[in-house]
């Protein structure tokens, strides 16, 4: 996709065509050579706003993938960095790719988002790019098991972009992906979930404060403003509460 050793339109077929867990283990392969992999330009600002927040014990990166997440956090961990993802595939790029050298111990978890087997344990969890995956629906037990994940007081940290307005070839676009893929879910399975506009800013907000979260958010400003002066970028760190969460349903 793109470059010569990306995919190619019959491989992303196939994987279109696939469950959503196997469409990633026979994309993970060639995954960091196409446009999906988050990129250096939105990794490193949110890895230096981390660092101003740290340095933390040990982080956790929900939907890892090929690793990129787990990286930012071997920069501001100390002590043990976990990578949990579904795809078996993605986990083994990551385990094979990941740079060697000093740092804190980093381990490679195959889990379902949904049910995280961590209780208590990290300071940290960050996520990119995955919430796509996920429907709306889902999110509170998503971040349930994030908070569940968390030490009392601990920081779940994800970067949001702000959605194209209506007057940009971006939001046609992806509305006409979203459109597609409701389309196919609708007639093909297994489904393959993923939809780029079904995580707004207002019920992810509410969804959070709901599992039991406080939030802040912080303006990535290396990644630029809208013309409209507001930031084209925000990191949110969610803090995990003392007080008990409310149970989220399956």
């Amino acid at each position: 996709m793109f470059t010569a050793q990306g995919p190619t339109l019959t491989e992303l077929a196939v994987q279109a065509l696939s469950s959503t867990r196997r469409g990633y283990d026979l994309l993970a392969p060639a995954f960091d050579r196409t446009p999906f992999r988050t990129p250096d330009a939105v990794l490193d600002p949110v890895r230096e706003t981390l660092r101003t927040l740290g340095p933390f014990r040990a982080g956790l990166d929900v939907c890892c993938g090929t690793g990129a997440g787990v990286d930012v956090l071997r920069q501001v961990c100390t002590e043990r960095v976990t990578g949990v993802d579904f795809s078996a595939g993605m986990l083994g790029v990551a385990a094979r790719t990941a740079p060697p050298g000093p740092g804190p111990r980093v381990d490679w978890v195959q889990a379902d988002a949904r049910a995280l087997p961590f209780d208590g344990v990290f300071d940290l969890a960050v996520s990119f790019g995955a919430f796509g995956h996920f429907l709306p629906k889902e999110r509170p037990l998503l971040f349930a098991q994030v908070r569940a994940a968390l030490r009392p007081g601990g920081r779940f940290a994800f970067p949001v972009l702000a959605p194209p307005g209506p007057d940009s070839w971006l939001y046609w676009a992806l509305l006409g992906f979203d459109a597609t893929m409701r389309v196919r879910n609708a007639v093909w399975r297994p489904r393959f979930v993923m939809y780029y506009r079904t995580f707004p800013l207002s019920g992810v907000l509410a969804d959070l404060h709901r599992a039991g979260f406080s939030v802040e958010s912080t303006p990535l400003t290396a990644l630029g403003r809208r013309p409209d002066g507001a930031p084209r970028a925000r990191l949110l760190i969610a803090r995990r509460e003392e007080r008990p969460a409310p149970a989220a349903t399956r």
